[in-house]
């Protein structure tokens, strides 16, 4: 019996955020469908939404019709950096008002299991749930203390910044013939491709998003 292949639309908040969440939200789905009753095969697929001018609620209906609009869409996966020490901010004012806008509209043209992506803080503090593969990505053998990257990710209030400084530290190890310049943006893309999902389960904010997406699977019947 073949696979049931579930579509499911992603949109984050920039271009910078896709280049790191974009295989972590892929492979976290396909890894909970394991849990599914049943095969199931996730389809994820980028959605690019011109935001310009809307408030976060209408944008979110846009996506979400969107996703129907080009692939069927049956789940809306839509990120939002905390800004804060708890989610609970971003979930109030945004997710929330966004899913009563959704929830509001015609059933055939919009996609209406919406899965937050939240990180606390920012999105930079699940760079930091992989601590050796950061330092690999970085050229580094300097202990997390030596960068400055010993606190847990979570509890940091400025985890860009605290990852711009460990590169700056471990380019100064080099020589300047060996030194790359690297900036932050160089590493988006391989960390979120390589890092550990195991390692990220310790963070609060991604278990609540394998949750979520839990649940979004069982409002498609899919998961007991």
């Amino acid at each position: 019996m073949a696979a049931k292949q579930i579509f499911i639309g992603y949109t984050t908040e920039g271009q910078t955020d896709v280049l790191f969440l974009e295989k972590i939200i892929e492979r976290t789905f396909e890894q909970i469908a394991y849990e599914c009753v049943g095969d199931v095969e996730p389809v994820v697929w980028p959605l690019k939404v011109n935001k310009k001018g809307l408030s976060f609620s209408e944008y979110a209906l846009l996506a979400s019709q969107q996703g129907v609009d080009e692939i069927g869409m049956m789940i809306l996966c839509i990120h939002s950096d905390a800004d804060n020490a708890s989610n609970r901010t971003v979930l109030n004012n945004k997710i929330g008002p966004a899913k009563e806008l959704i929830n509001a509209q015609n059933n055939a043209t919009t996609c209406k299991i919406i899965v937050p992506v939240i990180p606390v803080q920012m999105m930079e503090a699940w760079m930091l749930a992989d601590k050796d593969l950061l330092k690999k990505e970085i050229g580094t053998t300097k202990t997390d203390r030596e960068l400055k990257i010993n606190r847990m990710p979570e509890s940091i209030s400025d985890p860009k910044s605290v990852i711009e400084e460990a590169i700056r530290i471990a380019q100064q190890e080099k020589t300047k013939r060996k030194r790359k310049n690297l900036e932050i943006g160089d590493i988006y893309l391989a960390v979120g491709q390589k890092i550990s999902l195991k390692k990220l389960e310790q963070l609060p904010s991604y278990q609540q998003f394998q949750n979520d997406i839990r649940q979004a699977y069982r409002d498609l019947h899919l998961m007991i």
